[in-house]
């Protein structure tokens, strides 16, 4: 089974996982690191790989619509494959599943003491895996507040990405890696929603990159999300795609061939942005990075609604001293503590969830 990985990345993310500097080196790194290079580690979903390829004629999924209401996706019951009791919180590691042969590592983090604690979620953008979540002192900071945490991948990242041809990887099949993982967040939630034990009227998203990206997304169409806080969000994509130094040179020319933005068009932050008029939501920016190209980065900003906070870091200290002062996460975990119960409700989701 074979991965696209990056060479590096595990040292990244540990240092993350302890200083929350990960923002930086990630994004900076990104389009120096190597996309040829192979990682074997199976992750506990891809012991469990099913033959769900057989079925996978008999499936499919609207990747031209970013709700999932009316959708096929059928949640299979949730796996839990570990549960660890520390002193300040719970952690949960489930296996989920709505789709052929693409079972989810879903981390659910729980204070202790705190009866149905609002809930933030947390996706990080290409590339990432969840190592993070198993790291005791990261998951102290984002329960720090009393808030849950839920933590996850995108689609063809990480765990999720295997049984591909090589070619293919999250730019190449963009439409699928977003809408896909929209439809993941609304999945997720309507999970939480069953267990009872989370506040659901208080919800909140972080997200970094083309994280960002897809809770701009999800929260258009599923307004239990309330609060987003975006680190980077890729959008703008004719732009994008033309500039960020995450696109090799040797590919770059077929992601700006007309049949691929139009599919991608819908994905555009520029376009959704606007629409967003009852979340509460903050933009971070980071103008010194290359991987989203300035113009693309100034157009993010004039979509932003009015009421958005903007805050620019104009260099990587003025974002490490953030990070390891521990309060990189205090913004959305204050704002959803406050938000208002039932000022949004979700859109129509499939019958049975």
């Amino acid at each position: 089974m074979e991965k696209r990985w990056f060479r590096g990345e595990a040292g990244a993310l540990l240092a993350f996982s302890l200083i929350l500097t990960l923002v930086t080196s990630f994004i900076s790194s990104s389009a120096q690191q190597s996309r040829d290079a192979k990682d074997s580690t199976s992750s506990a979903t891809n012991v469990v790989q099913t033959k769900a390829a057989a079925t996978t004629s008999s499936f499919s999924e609207d990747w031209s619509l970013l709700s999932v209401a009316g959708s096929t996706l059928e949640p299979t019951p949730p796996i839990l494959g570990e549960k660890a009791d520390y002193p300040e919180f719970t952690l949960e590691l489930l296996q989920v599943k709505w789709r052929p042969n693409d079972p989810i590592d879903l981390y659910v983090i729980l204070p202790k003491g705190v009866k149905n604690p609002p809930a933030v979620l947390y996706l990080y953008g290409y590339p990432s895996e969840t190592d993070r979540f198993r790291d005791e002192d990261f998951s102290k900071l984002l329960i720090k507040n009393g808030i849950a945490a839920i933590g996850f991948v995108s689609a063809l990242t990480g765990h999720r990405y295997h049984d591909r041809p090589w070619k293919e990887w999250f730019i190449s099949e963009l439409q699928e890696s977003l809408v896909c993982s929209v439809h993941d967040v609304q999945m997720i939630l309507n999970y939480l929603q069953t267990r009872g034990d989370l506040d659901m009227d208080r919800i909140g998203m972080f997200g970094d990159g083309s994280g960002a990206t897809i809770a701009i997304l999800a929260a258009s169409v599923d307004k239990r999300i309330k609060v987003l806080d975006l680190l980077e969000p890729w959008g703008d994509w004719p732009d994008w795609l033309s500039r960020s130094s995450l696109i090799p040179e040797e590919e770059r020319a077929n992601y700006l061939k007309p049949d691929f933005l139009k599919r991608v068009e819908l994905c555009d932050p520029v376009k959704v942005l606007p629409q967003l008029r009852s979340q509460t939501i903050r933009l971070q920016v980071l103008p010194y990075e290359n991987l989203t190209p300035p113009a693309a980065r100034e157009r993010i900003i004039k979509a932003m609604p009015p009421t958005a906070k903007i805050v620019r870091y104009e260099d990587s200290k003025a974002l490490k001293a953030t990070a390891s002062s521990g309060g990189f996460f205090d913004w959305v975990q204050q704002n959803v503590r406050v938000a208002i119960r039932g000022s949004g409700s979700p859109d129509p989701q499939p019958p049975g969830r």
